[in-house]
């Protein structure tokens, strides 16, 4: 009896859920499809019912030579959808395996900057040209980068222009500096390509704590000091660049958690996995009065 009444409750629970689910795990669409450029890009839309809803661009992490697609992608936009948010998982163009492992790119072009940062700009005017088609509110579309991922948004909220920004950005454990000694070399490696990775011109314009402006629109930082990927210093240098031009922003930095624990709920720490709290409530803050919703970590 007691199974059966844990099955019931079981079932409403879910039932309840139900609105707050994705309307439709819509097929890929690929951003670049309509233009003259044609790369084949593809985005995941994690679409809710309704409409006028904030959208976040989840960019996963992976060095810029490939994507964590799970838990800094599927996850964190069902996350995302659960608190009332819609997503689209962009896959941005990196360098590939073989770059990786070849580093062909001494000899020719391949895939590197400005590749990626053309691909998130492209996805934030997709969207903006199709929000009425997703149910989303142009004026109000963020963006979510993990690892390198994350010095992704942080392009986007420090290199394009105004038009093309987005409203906040959310950088999570993230590659910031391309010229400090706590640089992540491998990003740097996959963003730059070899025959590029010693550009120190382009290393400094890469180096994103050095083009923070006080137009910035808000950013939300988390990182954890025993990350053995990226060093914790990355993102001090970023909350200090903030800091020092009067940027709206938040940073959380946690003592233990490491690297790469995205939305997961068994990844990093009970600690690190805070930041999606954390974030909900500054997300929520940040556009009070003009909305409210649950908090589902």
């Amino acid at each position: 009896m007691h199974k059966r009444r844990h099955t019931i409750s079981l079932r409403l629970r879910l039932l309840a859920l139900l609105p707050a689910l994705p309307l439709l795990l819509q097929a890929r669409v690929d951003i670049w499809a309509d233009s003259a450029s044609r790369p084949t890009v593809w985005m995941t839309p994690y679409l809710l019912k309704g409409e006028g809803h904030t959208a976040i661009v989840v960019c996963p992490g992976g060095s810029y030579f490939w994507h964590d697609m799970k838990a800094e992608g599927d996850e964190v936009a069902r996350w995302l959808n659960r608190n009332g948010i819609t997503a689209f998982v962009l896959k941005y163009r990196t360098g590939g395996t073989t770059a990786f492992v070849s580093r062909y790119r001494h000899v020719v072009r391949g895939r590197r900057y400005p590749d990626p940062q053309d691909d998130l700009r492209q996805a934030l005017r997709y969207i903006r040209a199709h929000a009425a088609d997703y149910g989303v509110n142009p004026a109000r579309i963020g963006v979510m980068g993990f690892s390198a991922g994350g010095h992704l948004v942080l392009s986007a909220a420090t290199l394009f222009d105004p038009a093309d920004r987005p409203l906040f950005t959310a950088a999570i454990y993230p590659v910031v500096t391309m010229s400090a000694p706590c640089t992540h070399e491998r990003s740097r490696r996959g963003l730059l390509g070899e025959s590029r990775k010693n550009d120190k011109a382009l290393r400094r314009q890469l180096s994103l704590e050095l083009q923070v402006k006080d137009d910035c629109r808000p950013v939300f930082l988390v990182n954890c000091k025993d990350d053995p990927v990226v060093d914790w210093h990355n993102s001090l240098l970023m909350d200090s660049a903030l800091t020092a031009n009067g940027v709206t922003h938040r940073y959380m930095l946690y003592e233990n958690g490491g690297h790469g624990f995205g939305a997961s709920e068994t990844k990093g720490t009970s600690e690190c996995r805070r930041w999606k709290a954390e974030f909900l409530r500054w997300f929520t803050d940040l556009f009070q009065p003009s909305f409210s919703q649950t908090t589902d970590p």
